[in-house]
């Protein structure tokens, strides 16, 4: 099948969908990914030049279209926007009638939507794809060496894990989700087993997909139980549906193993650093910037809003964990030298911090959490951006072996410094701030013992991260490790400023999430008066 073939099949079979208008925007950005990778797969993989600018422009125009979205969106209404169903009258026909076929016999919907909850998730993911590509733009040498056909699997692995998550985002299915939300596995496995740092990648992918996987079964088991209750698993008889104060606490329990270990809280983390560490730079920020959300995202999306009796019975043991996870992981990020498993270990504290707002069951607090994903989202990855600069120059992580760097590479040592500035919720330089505020503020009318402890954590966070800054950019220059030194190059460069002007203008600007978001957290938080 050549090009044109192919790409008159999408337009056939997007007819259907392009005739709605509006309500086909979301299928529109879900399927623009795919369709691009569709025709990355039939480019020969030596058109290397080809491959590079369809992937990227296919990702921008899937940026673009997600501001149309934003833009259009109607901050006024606490309801899904942009609704579709596949299936319904208005869009049956030869195309989409499997789409019919299998709801009716499994008891799902195909059905879609964003509100203010999810809204900025999709931002955040079709802003990140188009990064993740430029930072693929010329392979490493050893990757190089094998071929050019691994720049087309590359693309290719991220225009679909842009559509899977888009989809996980935006799905208003409960088990239409929990297949998309382990569907993204696959390309995440392929891009650490297939570009990540030898010798240890194999390793690290195997126990990403395994933990993680593992950890989704139970919630596997909470749905059935859900389906054998009401029938169909569809938001909107769920949202609506009585469940009995002892089957909310048997289904929070299995739904939290689920987002817990994605999250990840202590103790189910420990997949997370060694995957980071051997994880190729653009995969760590996809998974820092998005596939830890998918936990954070699941627990307010479908325990806090679905059962909210056994969420207020169990909150005290969330309380702990989070204090516990926060404190601890604070003390081994201290010991870290290497880079990117402390930056890993750091992201782990933010989740717990953006769990202690969720649970304080208050507008400050959920709020807060959300806020606090969407910065952590731009920050973490623009810090793993940053050491993947550094070890694509030197081959080591390892702090050890660094020192000084702000005298030969300026450009760098100013992004990391306002990156690190916002990892430790500096005002201004960072969305944190204001999401941790908020998620103090809620908290503390909640517990006040709880908020007094997280808010002395703070202090931990301070410290790892102006360690790792000062032992890397400050004090003598090693040049008995470190032979030669080079400042961001153009490309670089312009990988690292979207991360710089976002996290400025969000901490400047906070509203511009909050605004979105106010009555859908108000709407999770009808069923807690």
């Amino acid at each position: 099948m050549n090009i044109a073939s192919f790409s008159s099949f999408f337009n056939f079979l997007l007819h259907p969908l392009l005739s709605n208008g509006e309500s086909s925007l979301l299928i529109i950005l879900q399927l623009l990914p795919l369709v691009g990778s569709g025709l990355l797969f039939c480019i020969p993989s030596w058109q290397v030049g080809f491959i590079r600018i369809l992937a990227l422009n296919v990702s921008l125009l899937t940026f673009l279209l997600s501001l149309f979205i934003w833009i259009l969106f109607d901050p006024l209404t606490a309801d899904f926007q942009f609704r579709c169903l596949l299936g319904t009258k208005s869009f049956i026909n030869s195309e989409t009638a499997v789409f019919s076929t299998l709801g009716n016999l499994f008891g799902f919907s195909f059905s879609f939507g964003i509100d203010g909850i999810s809204l900025w998730l999709v931002l955040l993911t079709t802003f990140l794809t188009p990064i993740c590509i430029l930072v693929g733009w010329s392979l490493p040498s050893n990757l190089q060496t094998k071929g050019p056909h691994y720049l087309k699997i590359y693309c290719l692995l991220f225009l679909v894990l842009e559509s899977l998550l888009l989809i996980v985002f935006c799905v208003r299915d409960l088990l239409v989700f929990y297949i998309f939300f382990e569907a993204v596995l696959i390309p995440m496995f392929l891009l650490i087993g297939l570009f990540g740092s030898a010798p240890r990648n194999i390793r690290a992918a195997y126990k990403m997909f395994l933990y993680t996987l593992a950890g989704s079964l139970p919630m596997l088991v909470g749905i059935l139980l859900i389906y054998f209750q009401c029938g169909c698993t569809d938001w909107s008889i769920l949202s609506t549906t009585y469940f009995s104060p002892s089957r909310q606490l048997i289904l929070w329990v299995l739904f939290f193993f689920s987002f817990a270990v994605k999250a990840p809280l202590v103790p189910f983390h420990v997949w997370l650093p060694e995957t980071h560490s051997n994880a190729p730079t653009a995969g760590s920020i996809v998974l820092a910037g998005l596939l830890l959300k998918l936990g954070t995202y699941g627990f307010l999306r479908w325990s806090v809003t679905l059962f909210p009796l056994a969420s207020i019975y169990y909150a005290p043991v969330v309380y702990i964990i989070c204090l516990m996870g926060i404190i601890y992981i604070s003390l081994v990020t201290l010991r870290q030298i290497d880079i990117k498993k402390l930056i890993a270990y750091s992201s782990v504290a933010h989740m717990g911090v953006c769990l202690l707002g969720m649970f304080a069951f208050n507008v400050q607090g959920l709020e807060g959490s959300l806020l606090l994903m969407i910065g952590h989202g731009i920050v973490s990855p623009g810090l793993f951006l940053c050491v993947g600069m550094l070890y694509d120059r030197y081959k080591t992580r390892v702090i050890l072996y660094y020192g000084g760097l702000a005298q030969t590479m300026p450009l760098l040592a100013t992004s990391m410094l306002i990156l690190t500035m916002g990892n430790l919720s500096l005002p201004i330089l960072s969305p944190t701030f204001s999401a941790e505020m908020l998620i103090f503020t809620g908290i503390f009318l909640v517990n006040r013992l709880v908020a007094l402890i997280a808010v002395l954590t703070m202090v931990l966070t301070a410290a790892y991260s102006l360690f790792l800054f000062c032992r890397v950019f400050f004090g003598n220059l090693k040049t008995v490790y470190l032979s030669h030194f080079s400042d961001l190059n153009r490309r670089e460069f312009f990988c690292v400023l979207p991360f710089l002007g976002l996290s400025i203008l969000l901490g400047v600007f906070p509203s511009l999430v909050l605004d979105t978001c106010h009555l859908s957290i108000a709407y999770i938080l009808v069923c807690y008066i």
